[in-house]
C-alpha cells in the first residue's frame, strides 16, 4: 500500500493536531526555559498573573492555529448544505485545503457521480417523454385526423343533399367538426415540431411565438438573431421546450399583457432569453420549472429565472458553444 493511499482524512486530521499542539507547546517551554520568569516551589502571588497570561498565549496561539487550519471543514460543510439536485454545485479546491486535499477530492467526485448519474436519468426520463409525445402526436394525426377528415367529406355530402331548412345545422356542424380538426392539429404539433427538424430552431419560435399570439392573445416582441446557425438537435429541442413551457407559464400564472423573446449570441454562449411584465414573485421551482432546470442541465447550460416581487419575470438559458459555433 502507498504512502498517499494510506494517509486517510483521519489520520490527517490526527498528525495536524499532533503537530500544531507540538509546536505551540514546544515554543511555549521555549519561552518559558530563556525567559526571566521564574517559578517557586510555592507559587507566589505575584508569580500567578505570568502563569496566567502564559497560559492564555499559549491556548490563544493554539485556538488560532487550530482554526486557520481546520477552515477548509468550514468550507466543505458550507458546500454541503449549498447542494441542491436541480441545480450544480460548485467545487471546492482541493490543492488550496492542505492535508484535506484528500476529503475535498473525494467530495468533488461525489458531486461529479451524482450529476452524472442524475443526467443520465434525467435524459433517460426526457427522452422517454419525447418517444411519447411523438406517439400521440402521431396517432392524434394519424388516426383522429383521418377520421375528422372523414366526417367533414360526409358532412359535405350531406350538405349537398340537405333541404333548405337542414343546411344552416348542417353547416354549423360541419364548422365544429372543422374546428376540432384544427384543434387536434395544433395539439399534434405542439407535441412534436415537426418544423424544429426541419427548418430549425428560428422557424420553430417564430411559429411557437406566432400560435402563442393567436391562442392567447398576448403579443410576442421576439428577437432571433439571424447568425445563429443550426445547434445540435438535442440543444434546439431543449430551447424549443424551455420557451414552449415559458410562454404556457405567462398565460398560465403570470397575467402579463405583453411578452419579449430573444434568441443572440452572448460570450460564448447562446442566450435564449423570455421575459413579461406580469405578476413577478416566484419564490418556489413548480413542476414546469424544475422540468426547465433538468433539460438545461442535459446540454451543460445554465438556467436563471429572475421574478422580482415588483413585477415581472424573466427566464434565461446560457448553452455554451465551441469556437466553431456548435453547441457542446
Amino acid at each position: 500500500m502507498s504512502r498517499s493511499a494510506a494517509r486517510t482524512p483521519v489520520t490527517a486530521l490526527f498528525w495536524r493536531v499532533c503537530l500544531l499542539n507540538g509546536v505551540v507547546f514546544t515554543l511555549g517551554t521555549l519561552v518559558l526555559a530563556f525567559s526571566p520568569a521564574t517559578v517557586s516551589a510555592r507559587v507566589r502571588l505575584t508569580e500567578i498573573p505570568v502563569l496566567l497570561i502564559g497560559l492564555a498565549v499559549i491556548l490563544t496561539a493554539n485556538a488560532i492555529a487550530l482554526r486557520r487550519s481546520f477552515a477548509p471543514l468550514d468550507e466543505l460543510v458550507a458546500s454541503m448544505r449549498r447542494v441542491d439536485p436541480p441545480h450544480r454545485s460548485d467545487r471546492l479546491d482541493r490543492h488550496a485545503s492542505g492535508d484535506f486535499h484528500h476529503l475535498i477530492e473525494t467530495f468533488n467526485a461525489m458531486l461529479d457521480r451524482l450529476e452524472a448519474e442524475r443526467s443520465v436519468a434525467g435524459a433517460t426520463a426526457l427522452a422517454a417523454q419525447e418517444g411519447e409525445r411523438q406517439r400521440i402526436a402521431r396517432e392524434l394525426h394519424d388516426e383522429i385526423g383521418q377520421s375528422l377528415t372523414v366526417a367533414l367529406l360526409r358532412l359535405k355530402r350531406v350538405l349537398d343533399r340537405a333541404p333548405a331548412e337542414l343546411r344552416e345545422e348542417v353547416e354549423e356542424a360541419q364548422e365544429t367538426v372543422r374546428g376540432c380538426l384544427d384543434e387536434v392539429r395544433g395539439i399534434a404539433s405542439r407535441l412534436r415540431p415537426d418544423v424544429l427538424e426541419d427548418l430549425g430552431l428560428h422557424s420553430a419560435i417564430n411559429a411557437l411565438c406566432h400560435e402563442f399570439t393567436r391562442t392567447a392573445a398576448i403579443p410576442v416582441h421576439r428577437h432571433l438573431d439571424p447568425d445563429i446557425s443550426r445547434l445540435d438537435p438535442n440543444v434546439e429541442l431543449v430551447c424549443y421546450r424551455i420557451a414552449q413551457e415559458s410562454l404556457t407559464n405567462v398565460l398560465r400564472h403570470a397575467g402579463a399583457d405583453e411578452v419579449h423573446l430573444r434568441l443572440t449570441p452572448r460570450a460564448g454562449t447562446v442566450l435564449l432569453r423570455v421575459s413579461d411584465n406580469g405578476r413577478g414573485g416566484v419564490v418556489q421551482d413548480g413542476a414546469g420549472i424544475r422540468g426547465m432546470r433538468e433539460r438545461a442541465m442535459l446540454i451543460d447550460a445554465t438556467l436563471t429565472i429572475t421574478s422580482p416581487v415588483a413585477g415581472g419575470t424573466a427566464v434565461e438559458l446560457a448553452v455554451p458553444v465551441r469556437r466553431n459555433g456548435a453547441s457542446t
